[in-house]
């Protein structure tokens, strides 16, 4: 393989030697010791005639094949969550029909899922047409047959006045709901709507809140994915779970040393990173059903420098590192978002994710994403 130039932020370009030898990640059964979900990308239709602000065009047969692969190696799937674009780029109506078309897929190869339940199909509303919208998403996911995931809601965050009120929107939720679900914190560097999330801009008083809901109700909650990128935050959070409820990260900056715990606990995962890097973690919570803890970490540390870059602010734009990845792997066959989020990061930015995740061994064929990285390059004005 030839050298690759790659553009810096300075104007200035980097020669760039393209590894020859990928990881060897065979597929393997689920991981033991911890629970682990991919959030899962979609896949854009590329062919289709729409502009940014058009209904979601999407590639099923490549969607699913992608989660396929997932579950191949162990993985549950987070499905229709802020990986899959949702309320940015995917509409309700698609993600309606990509809830139940995975779940169908899960169902026919025997994969775990889990299904986002928001409130996107509405744009405003009062905290009662807030909370039936959530019971329209809960009833579609629990009768596809997936674990509901609990989403936070712009609508509800806009409408509510008061902790109580989103106390008593999610006891409803929960008090309808047939079995345990997984409640969703996602922070504002995610989506900057969600802001004071759970009545309060301060966190230590919306965590009051969020362990009230939970403490009501306990057997209805399987776990909580929390998103605010604070560590510390998450251990003080999960120490105060009630017993049987899980902690399943979030935090695409701390994942390796929240998933290796300590003697108090751990976290399990529910992570958009475990998206491009789905092998490699699998392989290594393998390593932790061992007991090796060492090998755990040997695996995943190396890869939190480009988590941090594709996370990097503004955080709601990683999903376009997420897809270029996946471009790079060979698991689609173009680089082309739904709402047209491929413009989202810089040209920079996507070089040094292709070469940190080269660096990694995470394309199968380094050779494809080589000749993929270099044809952007050159259609972007990078003489190679």
């Amino acid at each position: 393989m030839r050298p690759l130039l790659l553009p810096r932020p300075d104007g200035t370009t980097v020669r760039y030697e393209p590894r020859a030898d990928p990881l060897s990640l065979a597929p393997g059964p689920a991981p033991l010791s911890r629970t682990v979900f991919s959030a899962a990308h979609v896949v854009a239709d590329p062919y289709a005639d729409v502009s940014p602000d058009s209904p979601a065009a999407v590639d099923w047969e490549a969607t699913l094949a992608f989660r396929r692969h997932l579950w191949a190696h162990g993985l549950g799937v987070a499905e229709a969550m802020d990986t899959a674009q949702r309320g940015m780029g995917l509409d309700w109506p698609a993600a309606a029909e990509l809830i139940t078309r995975s779940a169908a897929e899960a169902k026919a190869v025997g994969g775990r899922i889990a299904c986002g339940v928001g409130t996107d199909q509405l744009t405003s509303g009062d905290v009662a047409q807030v909370t039936a919208a959530y019971e329209e998403q809960l009833g579609l996911v629990e009768g596809a047959g997936a674990q509901p995931i609990l989403m936070a809601s712009r609508a509800l965050a806009a409408a509510a006045r008061s902790p109580e009120e989103y106390l008593g929107v999610y006891t409803e939720l929960l008090r309808q709901a047939s079995g345990p679900v997984i409640l969703h914190w996602l922070g504002p560097m995610f989506d900057p709507a969600l802001d004071g999330y759970w009545g309060s801009t301060d966190l230590d008083a919306a965590t009051e809140t969020f362990l009230e809901v939970i403490a009501a109700h306990p057997d209805k909650v399987d776990g909580i994915k929390v998103s605010l990128l604070d560590a510390r935050r998450e251990v003080e959070l999960r120490r105060r779970l009630p017993d049987g409820v899980r902690c399943y990260t979030g935090d695409d900056f701390h994942y390796p040393e929240l998933i290796a715990g300590d003697e108090q606990g751990f976290s399990h995962a529910l992570l958009g990173i475990f998206d491009p890097l789905g092998p490699l973690a699998a392989r290594a919570v393998r390593a932790l059903d061992e007991g090796d803890t060492d090998a755990f970490r040997a695996f995943l540390d190396p890869t939190v420098e480009l988590s941090r870059l594709l996370f990097e602010a503004p955080t709601r734009f990683y999903k376009t590192g997420v897809v270029f990845l996946a471009w790079l792997a060979g698991h689609q066959s173009h680089f082309t978002m739904v709402g047209g989020l491929q413009s989202a990061r810089s040209l920079p930015h996507l070089a040094r994710a292709y070469e940190l995740a080269d660096g990694l061994g995470l394309f199968p064929d380094p050779a494809r994403a080589a000749a993929r990285m270099t044809s952007l390059l050159t259609v972007q004005g990078v003489p190679q």
